[in-house]
Protein backbone atom coordinates (compact mmCIF):
# COMPACT_ATOMS: atom_id res chain seq x y z
CA UNK A 1 0.00 0.00 0.00
CA UNK A 2 1.16 3.50 -0.89
CA UNK A 3 0.23 6.72 0.94
CA UNK A 4 0.06 10.14 -0.70
CA UNK A 5 0.12 11.90 2.71
CA UNK A 6 1.95 9.50 5.06
CA UNK A 7 2.38 12.22 7.72
CA UNK A 8 -1.22 11.61 8.79
CA UNK A 9 -0.37 8.06 9.89
CA UNK A 10 1.48 9.42 12.92
CA UNK A 11 -1.49 11.72 13.61
CA UNK A 12 -3.72 8.64 13.45
CA UNK A 13 -1.77 6.80 16.15
CA UNK A 14 -1.58 9.86 18.40
CA UNK A 15 -5.25 10.83 18.04
CA UNK A 16 -6.53 7.29 18.56
CA UNK A 17 -4.46 6.98 21.74
CA UNK A 18 -5.64 10.36 23.04
CA UNK A 19 -9.34 9.59 22.42
CA UNK A 20 -9.01 6.13 23.98
CA UNK A 21 -7.31 7.50 27.08
CA UNK A 22 -9.95 10.23 27.37
CA UNK A 23 -12.73 7.65 27.39
CA UNK A 24 -10.97 5.60 30.07
CA UNK A 25 -10.44 8.73 32.19
CA UNK A 26 -14.09 9.79 31.74
CA UNK A 27 -15.38 6.33 32.75
CA UNK A 28 -13.22 6.21 35.87
CA UNK A 29 -14.20 9.77 36.82
CA UNK A 30 -17.89 8.95 36.42
CA UNK A 31 -17.53 5.88 38.63
CA UNK A 32 -15.63 7.90 41.24
CA UNK A 33 -18.25 10.65 41.32
CA UNK A 34 -21.06 8.10 41.61
CA UNK A 35 -19.36 6.36 44.53
CA UNK A 36 -18.91 9.73 46.21
CA UNK A 37 -22.62 10.51 45.74
CA UNK A 38 -23.97 7.22 47.18
CA UNK A 39 -22.76 3.83 48.31
CA UNK A 40 -22.55 1.05 45.74
CA UNK A 41 -25.84 -0.68 46.55
CA UNK A 42 -27.82 2.58 46.50
CA UNK A 43 -26.07 3.86 43.37
CA UNK A 44 -27.09 0.76 41.42
CA UNK A 45 -30.74 1.37 42.31
CA UNK A 46 -30.89 5.07 41.42
CA UNK A 47 -28.50 5.21 38.45
CA UNK A 48 -29.62 4.30 34.92
CA UNK A 49 -29.09 0.66 34.06
CA UNK A 50 -26.03 1.09 31.86
CA UNK A 51 -24.57 -1.89 30.01
CA UNK A 52 -20.77 -1.81 30.14
CA UNK A 53 -20.58 -3.95 27.00
CA UNK A 54 -22.84 -1.57 25.05
CA UNK A 55 -20.90 1.42 26.37
CA UNK A 56 -17.63 -0.10 25.17
CA UNK A 57 -19.21 -0.90 21.79
CA UNK A 58 -20.41 2.70 21.40
CA UNK A 59 -16.97 3.99 22.33
CA UNK A 60 -15.23 1.57 19.94
CA UNK A 61 -17.50 2.64 17.04
CA UNK A 62 -16.72 6.33 17.61
CA UNK A 63 -12.95 5.77 17.95
CA UNK A 64 -12.92 3.59 14.82
CA UNK A 65 -14.82 6.27 12.86
CA UNK A 66 -12.33 8.96 13.92
CA UNK A 67 -9.40 6.67 13.06
CA UNK A 68 -10.87 5.96 9.60
CA UNK A 69 -11.38 9.68 8.96
CA UNK A 70 -7.75 10.44 9.74
CA UNK A 71 -6.58 7.37 7.80
CA UNK A 72 -8.47 8.60 4.73
CA UNK A 73 -6.52 11.88 4.99
CA UNK A 74 -3.34 9.83 4.48
CA UNK A 75 -4.82 8.92 1.08
CA UNK A 76 -4.12 5.18 0.92
CA UNK A 77 -3.49 3.99 -2.64
CA UNK A 78 -2.92 0.63 -4.25
CA UNK A 79 -2.78 -0.48 -7.83
CA UNK A 80 -1.18 1.78 -10.45
CA UNK A 81 -0.71 2.46 -14.12
CA UNK A 82 2.13 4.09 -16.01
CA UNK A 83 1.35 7.55 -17.39
CA UNK A 84 3.53 10.00 -19.27
CA UNK A 85 3.85 13.41 -17.62
CA UNK A 86 4.28 16.16 -20.19
CA UNK A 87 5.61 19.65 -19.56
CA UNK A 88 5.67 23.05 -21.21
CA UNK A 89 8.77 25.05 -20.47
CA UNK A 90 11.97 26.76 -21.51
CA UNK A 91 15.46 25.34 -21.99
CA UNK A 92 17.81 27.20 -19.65
CA UNK A 93 21.54 26.52 -19.87
CA UNK A 94 23.73 28.04 -17.14
CA UNK A 95 27.50 28.53 -17.43
CA UNK A 96 29.42 29.15 -14.21
CA UNK A 97 32.96 30.51 -14.07
CA UNK A 98 35.07 28.18 -11.89
CA UNK A 99 38.40 29.96 -12.35
CA UNK A 100 40.42 30.89 -9.26
CA UNK A 101 39.16 34.47 -9.31
CA UNK A 102 35.77 33.08 -8.24
CA UNK A 103 37.31 32.30 -4.82
CA UNK A 104 37.57 36.03 -4.09
CA UNK A 105 35.64 36.96 -0.97
CA UNK A 106 34.35 40.41 -1.94
CA UNK A 107 31.01 38.60 -2.14
CA UNK A 108 30.42 36.36 0.89
CA UNK A 109 31.26 33.56 1.46
CA UNK A 110 33.03 33.78 -1.91
CA UNK A 111 31.96 34.42 -5.49
CA UNK A 112 31.58 30.75 -6.41
CA UNK A 113 29.58 29.74 -3.34
CA UNK A 114 27.36 32.82 -3.66
CA UNK A 115 26.73 31.81 -7.26
CA UNK A 116 25.62 28.33 -6.16
CA UNK A 117 23.16 29.84 -3.68
CA UNK A 118 21.75 32.09 -6.40
CA UNK A 119 21.30 29.21 -8.86
CA UNK A 120 19.55 27.13 -6.18
CA UNK A 121 17.09 29.99 -5.63
CA UNK A 122 16.39 29.99 -9.37
CA UNK A 123 15.77 26.23 -9.46
CA UNK A 124 13.07 26.64 -6.76
CA UNK A 125 11.07 28.73 -9.24
CA UNK A 126 11.24 26.26 -12.12
CA UNK A 127 8.24 24.14 -12.99
CA UNK A 128 8.70 22.13 -16.17
CA UNK A 129 11.64 24.14 -17.54
CA UNK A 130 14.71 22.11 -18.47
CA UNK A 131 17.99 23.26 -16.97
CA UNK A 132 21.59 22.36 -17.77
CA UNK A 133 25.04 23.28 -16.44
CA UNK A 134 28.34 24.25 -18.04
CA UNK A 135 31.51 24.84 -16.01
CA UNK A 136 34.29 26.87 -17.56
CA UNK A 137 37.73 28.24 -16.81
CA UNK A 138 40.47 27.94 -19.48
CA UNK A 139 38.03 25.73 -21.39
CA UNK A 140 34.41 24.66 -20.93
CA UNK A 141 32.63 21.34 -20.38
CA UNK A 142 28.98 20.38 -20.08
CA UNK A 143 28.53 19.11 -16.52
CA UNK A 144 24.77 18.42 -16.60
CA UNK A 145 22.73 18.09 -19.82
CA UNK A 146 19.36 19.82 -20.09
CA UNK A 147 17.00 18.04 -17.73
CA UNK A 148 13.85 18.36 -15.61
CA UNK A 149 15.54 16.29 -12.90
CA UNK A 150 16.23 19.25 -10.63
CA UNK A 151 17.68 17.10 -7.84
CA UNK A 152 20.24 15.64 -10.23
CA UNK A 153 21.11 19.13 -11.44
CA UNK A 154 21.61 20.36 -7.86
CA UNK A 155 23.93 17.46 -7.07
CA UNK A 156 26.10 18.44 -10.03
CA UNK A 157 25.99 22.08 -8.96
CA UNK A 158 27.16 21.21 -5.43
CA UNK A 159 30.16 19.36 -6.86
CA UNK A 160 31.50 22.43 -8.71
CA UNK A 161 34.82 23.82 -7.49
CA UNK A 162 37.91 25.48 -8.92
CA UNK A 163 39.35 22.04 -9.73
CA UNK A 164 36.39 21.01 -11.91
CA UNK A 165 38.12 22.32 -15.05
CA UNK A 166 41.76 21.15 -15.14
CA UNK A 167 42.91 23.94 -17.46
CA UNK A 168 43.37 27.26 -15.65
CA UNK A 169 42.59 30.72 -16.95
CA UNK A 170 39.26 32.18 -18.05
CA UNK A 171 37.77 31.79 -21.51
CA UNK A 172 34.26 33.21 -21.78
CA UNK A 173 34.32 32.38 -25.50
CA UNK A 174 34.70 28.66 -24.67
CA UNK A 175 31.60 28.77 -22.48
CA UNK A 176 29.54 30.44 -25.21
CA UNK A 177 30.68 27.98 -27.87
CA UNK A 178 29.92 25.04 -25.60
CA UNK A 179 26.39 26.43 -25.23
CA UNK A 180 26.09 26.69 -29.01
CA UNK A 181 27.01 22.99 -29.28
CA UNK A 182 24.47 21.99 -26.63
CA UNK A 183 21.66 23.89 -28.37
CA UNK A 184 22.63 22.73 -31.85
CA UNK A 185 19.64 21.43 -33.82
CA UNK A 186 17.01 23.04 -31.61
CA UNK A 187 14.46 25.66 -32.61
CA UNK A 188 15.99 29.14 -32.35
CA UNK A 189 13.25 30.72 -30.24
CA UNK A 190 13.67 28.32 -27.31
CA UNK A 191 17.36 28.86 -26.50
CA UNK A 192 18.23 30.66 -23.25
CA UNK A 193 21.79 30.87 -21.94
CA UNK A 194 22.80 32.40 -18.60
CA UNK A 195 26.47 33.32 -18.23
CA UNK A 196 27.70 33.90 -14.66
CA UNK A 197 31.13 35.48 -14.34
CA UNK A 198 33.21 38.20 -12.69
CA UNK A 199 34.01 39.54 -16.17
CA UNK A 200 37.62 38.42 -16.33
CA UNK A 201 38.58 37.05 -19.75
CA UNK A 202 42.16 35.94 -20.33
CA UNK A 203 41.89 34.27 -23.73
CA UNK A 204 39.70 33.98 -26.81
CA UNK A 205 37.33 36.50 -28.37
CA UNK A 206 34.06 36.47 -26.40
CA UNK A 207 32.37 39.08 -28.62
CA UNK A 208 32.99 36.96 -31.71
CA UNK A 209 31.55 33.96 -29.89
CA UNK A 210 28.57 36.08 -28.81
CA UNK A 211 27.89 36.98 -32.45
CA UNK A 212 27.92 33.26 -33.32
CA UNK A 213 25.43 32.67 -30.50
CA UNK A 214 23.18 35.46 -31.76
CA UNK A 215 23.20 33.93 -35.25
CA UNK A 216 22.24 30.58 -33.71
CA UNK A 217 19.25 32.19 -32.00
CA UNK A 218 20.67 32.06 -28.47
CA UNK A 219 19.86 34.85 -26.04
CA UNK A 220 22.58 35.36 -23.45
CA UNK A 221 21.70 36.71 -20.02
CA UNK A 222 24.75 37.73 -17.99
CA UNK A 223 25.16 37.94 -14.23
CA UNK A 224 28.18 39.82 -12.90
CA UNK A 225 29.60 38.51 -9.61
CA UNK A 226 31.99 40.61 -7.54
CA UNK A 227 32.56 44.22 -6.60
CA UNK A 228 34.24 47.17 -8.30
CA UNK A 229 36.66 47.44 -5.36
CA UNK A 230 37.69 43.81 -5.90
CA UNK A 231 39.47 41.34 -3.65
CA UNK A 232 42.61 39.22 -3.42
CA UNK A 233 42.49 35.61 -4.62
CA UNK A 234 43.34 32.74 -2.24
CA UNK A 235 46.32 30.83 -3.62
CA UNK A 236 45.25 27.35 -2.62
CA UNK A 237 41.87 25.72 -2.12
CA UNK A 238 39.02 27.71 -0.65
CA UNK A 239 41.02 28.64 2.44
CA UNK A 240 43.02 31.84 2.21
CA UNK A 241 45.56 30.61 4.78
CA UNK A 242 47.73 29.43 1.90
CA UNK A 243 48.48 33.00 0.83
CA UNK A 244 47.40 34.94 -2.24
CA UNK A 245 47.74 34.52 -6.00
CA UNK A 246 50.63 36.56 -7.43
CA UNK A 247 51.67 37.43 -10.98
CA UNK A 248 55.01 36.52 -12.55
CA UNK A 249 56.59 39.60 -10.99
CA UNK A 250 55.57 38.50 -7.51
CA UNK A 251 52.86 41.14 -7.17
CA UNK A 252 49.64 40.09 -5.45
CA UNK A 253 46.75 39.91 -7.93
CA UNK A 254 43.52 41.74 -7.18
CA UNK A 255 40.42 40.75 -9.12
CA UNK A 256 37.61 43.22 -9.81
CA UNK A 257 34.24 42.92 -11.48
CA UNK A 258 34.40 43.93 -15.16
CA UNK A 259 30.84 44.72 -16.24
CA UNK A 260 31.51 46.09 -19.70
CA UNK A 261 32.27 42.77 -21.35
CA UNK A 262 29.23 41.08 -19.80
CA UNK A 263 26.93 43.96 -20.76
CA UNK A 264 28.15 43.92 -24.36
CA UNK A 265 27.66 40.16 -24.65
CA UNK A 266 24.09 40.40 -23.33
CA UNK A 267 23.12 43.37 -25.51
CA UNK A 268 24.57 41.83 -28.69
CA UNK A 269 22.37 38.74 -28.33
CA UNK A 270 19.15 40.42 -27.21
CA UNK A 271 19.54 39.36 -23.61
CA UNK A 272 20.13 41.46 -20.51
CA UNK A 273 22.65 42.00 -17.73
CA UNK A 274 22.28 42.14 -13.96
CA UNK A 275 24.89 42.60 -11.23
CA UNK A 276 24.70 40.23 -8.27
CA UNK A 277 24.61 41.77 -4.81
CA UNK A 278 24.92 40.25 -1.37
CA UNK A 279 21.17 40.51 -0.80
CA UNK A 280 19.90 39.67 -4.31
CA UNK A 281 21.89 37.55 -6.73
CA UNK A 282 19.69 38.67 -9.63
CA UNK A 283 18.85 35.33 -11.25
CA UNK A 284 15.29 35.23 -9.95
CA UNK A 285 14.81 38.80 -11.18
CA UNK A 286 16.03 37.81 -14.65
CA UNK A 287 13.70 34.83 -14.65
CA UNK A 288 10.62 36.75 -13.47
CA UNK A 289 11.12 39.81 -15.69
CA UNK A 290 12.45 38.21 -18.87
CA UNK A 291 13.04 34.47 -19.14
CA UNK A 292 9.69 33.23 -17.77
CA UNK A 293 7.88 35.39 -20.34
CA UNK A 294 9.54 33.70 -23.30
CA UNK A 295 7.46 31.35 -25.41
CA UNK A 296 7.38 27.85 -23.91
CA UNK A 297 7.66 24.63 -25.86
CA UNK A 298 6.47 21.09 -25.27
CA UNK A 299 9.18 19.25 -23.38
CA UNK A 300 9.46 15.49 -23.59
CA UNK A 301 7.92 14.04 -20.45
CA UNK A 302 8.74 11.02 -18.37
CA UNK A 303 6.79 7.95 -17.32
CA UNK A 304 5.45 8.05 -13.79
CA UNK A 305 3.46 5.62 -11.66
CA UNK A 306 -0.10 6.85 -11.26
CA UNK A 307 -1.52 5.19 -8.14
CA UNK A 308 -5.26 4.58 -7.76
CA UNK A 309 -6.91 6.43 -4.88
CA UNK A 310 -8.64 4.20 -2.31
CA UNK A 311 -9.32 6.68 0.52
CA UNK A 312 -12.99 6.91 -0.40
CA UNK A 313 -13.66 3.42 0.97
CA UNK A 314 -12.35 4.34 4.41
CA UNK A 315 -14.07 7.73 4.34
CA UNK A 316 -17.39 6.11 3.46
CA UNK A 317 -17.06 3.56 6.26
CA UNK A 318 -16.21 6.34 8.75
CA UNK A 319 -19.34 8.29 7.78
CA UNK A 320 -21.46 5.14 8.12
CA UNK A 321 -20.13 4.48 11.64
CA UNK A 322 -20.73 8.11 12.66
CA UNK A 323 -24.35 7.79 11.48
CA UNK A 324 -24.71 4.49 13.36
CA UNK A 325 -23.17 5.61 16.68
CA UNK A 326 -26.12 7.73 17.99
CA UNK A 327 -28.47 4.73 17.64
CA UNK A 328 -26.37 2.49 19.89
CA UNK A 329 -27.99 2.58 23.34
CA UNK A 330 -25.94 2.21 26.51
CA UNK A 331 -28.89 0.84 28.53
CA UNK A 332 -29.24 -2.79 29.43
CA UNK A 333 -31.97 -4.88 27.95
CA UNK A 334 -34.26 -6.33 30.57
CA UNK A 335 -36.16 -9.55 30.10
CA UNK A 336 -39.92 -9.12 30.39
Amino acid sequence: MHYANPKYLSVLVLLTAVVGLFYLWAARRRRRLMNRFADKSLAESIAPAVSMGRKITKMAVLITAIALLVFSLARPQWGFEWKETKFKGIDILIAIDVSRSMLATDVKPNRLERTKFGVKDLVKKLNGDRIGLIAYAGTAFLQCPLTIDYNGFLLTLDDLNVSTIPRGGTSVASAIREAINVFKGQDKKYKTFILISDGDNLEGDPMKAAKEAQEAGIKIYCVGVGTFEGSLIPATGEDSSGGWVSDKGGNVVKTKLDEELLKNIAISTGGSYVRATQSDFGLTLLYDKSISRLEKKDIEGKMNKQYHERFQYFLGLAILLLMLEPFISERKRFAR
